[in-house]
């Protein structure tokens, strides 16, 4: 009996440190949340704040307004910058998904001479600064005559290293089975990749969609420089005007910092199963 009343008591021992050590787990994971979105969620109460001290740590406005986003919205172009800054983010995704999908399947499903070379001088280009491409690209696209253009300001990011370097490493996780028995079958190469390849690595391709997406929204740099004409900017590039402009009303600035942030939001929340889905994968891997 005094066995029994001992195994109880440690059973209940037991379950108590667990729920103690889930609660201080979930604790310190919702004071890391805090702490991450503590920037993000100030900036968005600055953006409904008007005739107040924005730099107070305040995260409710006691009077909200929406005459930040409708400044913005009335000294800046936004539906031209967003209609800008959606063609050239589709159109790199389109590419990037497409082109880096086909250059990964012969790297890792195909035998040729040579082919281990061609993936280690890839892997050893991402140690290349990307400024260091941004003459070349400048003198490749003036040659193209596609300056001050949206085609010249999408071509140069249209194909990235890390994305078939994924996109590799989701192929190898594809069964050889499949592959051998389509070819046993005649399919051809291409077959094979629409049809059994790019299905299988649809988490890997959400992911270089997000991350792409997040990359082509917020890109800043190359547009200013490709582009001569302020109507062809995309939103993060038109948004320095705010910068310059209304130093004296973060307000506006944080507006439309957040107008920017929401499509970003949108696309991570929408692909974020099968993004977790593939960097749990290539952890596993």
């Amino acid at each position: 009996m005094k066995t029994i009343t001992n195994s109880v008591a440690l059973h209940r021992r037991r379950k108590g440190m667990k729920t103690l050590k889930l609660v201080l787990t979930y604790l310190m994971l919702l004071l890391i949340a805090v702490v991450c979105a503590g920037p993000f969620l100030w900036m968005l109460s600055a953006s409904f704040k008007s005739g107040q001290n924005i730099y107070d740590l305040s995260l409710l406005p006691t009077s909200p307004t929406m005459e930040n986003y409708l400044g913005v919205w009335n000294f800046l172009s936004v539906p031209q910058y967003l209609l800008n800054t959606v063609i050239m983010t589709v159109a790199s995704i389109a590419l990037d998904v497409v082109f880096s999908a086909l250059c990964a399947y012969p790297l890792a499903c195909m035998k040729f001479k040579g082919r281990d070379a061609i993936l280690s001088l890839l892997i050893a280009s991402m140690i290349i600064p990307a400024a260091a491409g941004m003459v070349i690209n400048y003198l490749t696209i003036s040659s193209m005559h596609l300056l001050n253009t949206l085609t010249g300001a999408i071509i140069p990011g249209a194909v990235k290293v890390f994305s078939i370097i994924l996109l590799r490493q989701a192929y190898l996780g594809v069964p050889k089975e499949l592959i051998e028995a389509a070819r046993i079958d005649g399919a051809r190469e291409m077959r094979i990749w629409g049809q059994i390849m790019v299905p299988g690595i649809l988490p890997t391709i959400s992911t270089v969609v997000i991350f792409d997406f997040i990359g082509k929204w917020n890109e800043f740099l190359w547009p200013v420089i490709v582009l001569q004409d302020p109507a062809k900017y995309p939103l993060a590039t038109a948004l320095q005007y705010l910068n310059g402009s209304f130093n004296y009303k973060f307000g506006y600035i944080a507006a439309g910092a957040i107008i920017s942030i929401i499509p970003v939001i949108i696309v991570f929340v929408l692909c974020q199963k099968n993004y977790i889905e593939a960097v749990s994968g290539a952890i596993k891997g």
